[in-house]
């Protein structure tokens, strides 16, 4: 019986993304998987909103590109926060209502753009993944 050729395993090249967007969510407030995640979507929406309407538009057409970080504590995200509005990059902290796991007014998370990836990446660049 004749062989098979093999398939290649060719490693495609990384697209590039000019602009991205990084949600940082807080690693010493005890949440589930489920309830990160619903944060980091919080912190996504707020920051857009946010954001310059001309660099909204680039990062949609270039498929929205998101990092998700963690910080150590609320202190971290509030640093990061003025640091990205004295860069003129869009921010959004979230404050948790308190209707399921955490008590009511907890800081859970940060949205920083969509932005420049060099720049964000000179604020976050510390930061470990979620």
């Amino acid at each position: 019986m004749p062989k098979t050729p093999q398939k290649e395993n060719i490693l495609k090249p990384e697209p590039f993304f000019k602009y991205k967007q990084c949600l940082i969510v807080r690693d010493d407030v005890k949440m589930s998987c489920g309830k990160k995640c619903a944060q980091a979507a919080h912190a996504s929406i707020g920051a857009f909103d946010n954001a310059d309407k001309t660099v909204r538009k680039a990062w949609q057409v270039e498929g929205q590109k998101k990092v998700v970080l963690k910080a150590k504590d609320e202190r971290t995200l509030y640093e990061l926060k003025v640091i990205a509005e004295r860069g003129g990059i869009s921010t959004s902290l979230i404050q948790d209502a308190g209707m399921t796991e955490i008590p009511p007014g907890t800081i859970t998370a940060l949205g920083l753009g969509p932005a420049k990836s060099e720049e964000l990446d000179k604020i976050t660049g510390n930061l470990p993944l979620l």
